[in-house]
């Protein structure tokens, strides 16, 4: 049987076809060019040009699986010397992998919007900033060379401002863009010094050419110090990953970047923007294998994340904040894997953690709409009755958050927490015990979100106090009246969503259940990424240790039956269900006597507080320092004004003397002749002596 190839023309096909659909949209179905398509055509080329991606990551997925690679330049953009720069691709097992996951969600998530954003004027605008988000994650996991990556890893971020953004005529949207735009500009500081110093020091841009110098890097040190200088490099590089995956300290944008649309928390938050720094630290394992430091560096911030981020969503009370943490929580968990150099484990919990937490956000919005509007869970209760469908899509999600046996979150969740048990890496003791405590904490936020939502006593369609919504999606995002009717109306009933809101619901759970029990096998124990992952087994090995550990997906849902995982997960959900159906009077209680420590998690442990303390008036302070001191006393002031002045003095001075008047000027000749007569006979008898 011969190997398969892959037509660089196909590839070429997956990220543009999307791209040329968002165009289409962008430009003829918005005021830019009159409006020149309708709704209709508009969600029709962008649903259209992602489903041609969608299938054609399908069948590259099925030629790679066949054994077919492809590591070629497409197009050279500019030649510097001996150095390239170059568009091309790279497609292995680990990048086929992500245009499914990426094509797959962004699939679902389109064919939701139609009903989710049915009634807002940014209809069009909406349809094409999400298929330009498709494209420039295309190109970030296609890319063959740091150029291309750097351009993907840019150009989602950019679109992310604008999706945030979406509502631009909300100030709370404008100011929660911008944050992530600035956070993520920090740590793409980092990621560009990662990049500079590999390319300063292996003169190429290709990941082929740096692997192949890892060796060589590994002997330098930073000039001036006597640090490591790959190790500084792979810090650097995370540090980018730490902005784009919300990572300890700059997770603060994610939380607030829920003023989108819901479409775009599924799509940004769930299954592409946020992993992108997980799957670049998996591409880059060839490098990150050598410097132990730098893998405690990751381990570290990972379980700091994975941990204090799961207690914030304790405390929210908007239903789509709760799954922002969480999402927050299981990327700690991913780059916990990746500390223990289980990199397979970290892009396997990836995947399945895509789906279901794609299918939560969409979920979210789903309820969200039957609420007209309404995100404070306070005010919900009882609508598994009215929403079926979102109720049990609901429910197959959380059960695969908290890693229910023989769901997808169980095989890949369990399997980190097994990784870093058997890790012997500086911090693995902290990450154990932060994954551990993280599984209840999980069980607990998600299914108190669950009973809240869908189960108890109905508190909707009540003249109730409205808690002050912590935020609340806005179809009629230009009205300026929207906040006085979202929310149910006294005695009125939600409704189930329509099919187009549904039936992504429904494709999504699917993976949810199943993924996870088809690919573990192949993933993690069997040779689906090749040499796509690098794995030093000498030094690190928690893999080998997983593989001897392993009989089959039901051996270990078998096994996992008698471990505290489970017992801690299943307490997590009972304590869910005694407090927030049974004895609400327990969390009040709680409440009251741990203020201080609610006060904190409110506060969200005063991060913002700080920054906006910290960073943000220090660079007004500075900015004003500034403008006073250097641009205000030193520029105008001393060099402007100051030089004017005294050529002001010194003309005024010398004006004196141009009087008009003849004597003057005749007085004034005869002093120099005067002085002259005296110099020339002072010289001239000095010298006869």
């Amino acid at each position: 049987m011969t190997t398969p190839t892959l037509n660089p023309l196909v590839l070429l096909a997956i990220p543009l076809a999307p791209l040329v659909g968002s165009a289409i949209a962008g430009l003829f179905g918005t005021k830019f060019f009159g409006n020149l398509i309708g709704r209709a055509t508009a969600h029709t080329v962008t649903i259209l040009g992602v489903a041609i991606a969608c299938v054609l990551s399908f069948m590259v997925l099925n030629d790679v699986m066949a054994g077919a690679r492809f590591n070629e330049t497409i197009y050279t953009w500019m030649q510097l010397g001996e150095l390239s720069l170059d568009v091309g691709f790279l497609v292995d097992p680990l990048t086929a992998m992500m245009m499914v996951v990426v094509t797959f969600v962004s699939l679902m998530v389109h064919i939701y919007t139609i009903g989710y954003m049915a009634e807002d004027e940014g209809y069009a605008r909406f349809f094409s900033y999400i298929s330009l988000f498709t494209f420039s994650m295309l190109m970030l996991v296609m890319s063959n060379n740091f150029l291309q990556l750097f351009f993907g890893w840019e150009a989602v971020g950019l679109v992310s401002y604008l999706l945030i953004g979406f509502w631009y005529k909300r100030p709370t949207a404008i100011f929660a863009n911008m944050k992530a735009f600035l956070v993520n500009r920090v740590g793409d500081f980092g990621f560009i010094l990662g990049i500079g110093l590999l390319l300063a020091y292996s003169g190429s841009m290709s990941y082929e050419g740096v692997f192949a110098q890892k060796d060589v890097l590994l002997q330098q040190t930073l000039p001036g110090t006597d640090w490591n200088l790959l190790t500084v490099a792979c810090i650097c590089l995370f540090i980018g990953a730490m902005g784009k995956s919300a990572q300890f300290p700059l997770h603060v944008w994610l939380p607030d970047s829920m003023e989108g649309p819901t479409p775009i928390s599924a799509l940004i938050h769930a299954a592409t923007m946020v992993t992108a720094g997980i799957f670049m630290v998996s591409r880059m394992s060839p490098l990150f294998e050598l410097t132990d430091t730098a893998l405690s560096f990751v381990l570290i911030i990972g379980s700091i994340t994975a941990l204090f981020m799961g207690f914030l969503g304790i405390v929210q009370n908007d239903i789509k904040r709760v799954v922002a943490y969480s999402t927050l929580s299981q990327l700690g968990y991913m780059t916990v894997a990746l500390g223990v150099s289980a990199y397979p484990v970290a892009v396997f919990h990836l995947m399945t953690h895509a789906f279901f937490k794609a299918l939560l956000f969409l979920g979210a919005g789903s309820v969200i709409m039957g609420m007209h509007h309404d995100q404070d869970m306070r005010n919900m209760g009882g609508l598994w009755k009215y929403m079926p469908i979102t109720w049990f899509t609901s429910l197959v999600g959380s059960l695969a958050l908290i890693g229910t046996p023989f769901f997808s979150g169980f095989y890949s969740k369990d399997s980190i927490i097994e990784a870093v048990a058997e890790s012997h890496i500086y911090g693995s003791g902290f990450a154990y015990f932060a994954v551990m405590a993280g599984v209840f904490i999980t069980a607990f936020y998600s299914f108190r979100m669950y009973f809240l939502v869908f189960h108890g006593k109905e508190r909707f369609g009540q003249a109730h106090d409205d808690h002050g919504h912590d935020a609340h999606d806005a179809h009629h995002a230009d009205d300026d009246h929207h906040d006085d009717h979202h929310g149910l109306a006294p005695g009125q009933k939600p409704d189930e969503s329509p099919w187009v809101v549904t039936l992504p619901l429904v494709l999504l759970a699917i993976p949810s259940v199943i993924v996870g029990y088809i690919a573990i096998g192949p993933m993690l124990f069997g040779d689906f990424f090749g040499n796509a992952i690098f794995v030093d087994l000498a030094k690190h090995h928690a893999m080998k240790e997983l593989a001897d550990a392993f009989h089959g997906p039901v051996a270990m849902a078998a096994h996992s039956l008698h471990s505290p995982v489970l017992y801690l997960a299943l307490g997590g959900v009972v304590t869910a269900a005694v407090f927030y159906l049974w004895l609400p009077q327990i969390p009040a209680f709680f409440a009251r006597v741990l203020a201080p420590i609610k006060t904190i998690l409110d506060n969200k442990y005063y991060m913002d507080d700080f920054n906006q303390a910290v960073f943000a008036k220090g660079a007004r302070l500075l900015g004003a320092g500034l403008w006073k001191g250097a641009d205000q006393g030193l520029i105008d002031g001393l060099l402007v004004n100051g030089s004017t002045r005294v050529v002001a003095w010194f003309s005024a001075s010398v004006r004196k003397v141009q009087t008009g008047y003849l004597y003057h000027y005749a007085f004034a000749m005869i002093l120099g002749l005067i002085g002259l007569i005296t110099w020339i006979l002072y010289t001239h008898l000095g010298s006869i002596k």
